[in-house]
């Protein structure tokens, strides 16, 4: 089981960002950065600028969701 871990991380559960979708992963999730740090982003496809809010942070990365449109 992960553990989550959000101390040395740039992001925090419930924070919202804009990001761009750089790659896919393997489990067809869209992968964004912020300052290096990986933030998988189900829903999304390269080349996407979206905005997400972050749910969970682990040691190495975070899972996000699209943030409602306002």
């Amino acid at each position: 089981m992960f553990t989550e871990q959000d101390r040395d991380s740039p992001v925090s559960a419930g924070g919202v960002h804009d990001v761009a979708i750089e790659g896919i992963a393997r489990e067809g999730d869209g992968i964004a950065r912020i300052q290096g740090f990986v933030i998988f982003v189900p829903g999304t496809k390269v080349g996407d600028h979206v905005t997400i809010k972050i749910e969970r942070v682990m040691q190495k990365f975070a899972i996000a969701a699209l943030a409602p449109k306002s």
